[in-house]
């Protein structure tokens, strides 16, 4: 699975870094995937910090 974090949406409030630092981290003021394909041990957080999402910024596919 891939996890994506679009720009225009996030706000950087660093829930998902929280969540799931192994695939998300903050890059300024902006968070991003920074690993792709996200392992399969943190698939399940991956998901947790993209249904937590204030904005929905996170997506997964």
């Amino acid at each position: 699975m891939k996890a994506k974090v679009d720009p225009d949406l996030c706000t950087g409030c660093d829930l998902c870094v929280q969540t799931c630092p192994e695939v998300f981290k903050m890059e300024g003021a902006t968070a991003v995937a920074y690993a792709n394909p996200v392992p399969a041990e943190h698939e399940q957080a991956a998901r947790q910090a993209a249904e937590e999402c204030p904005v929905e910024a996170i997506s997964i596919s």
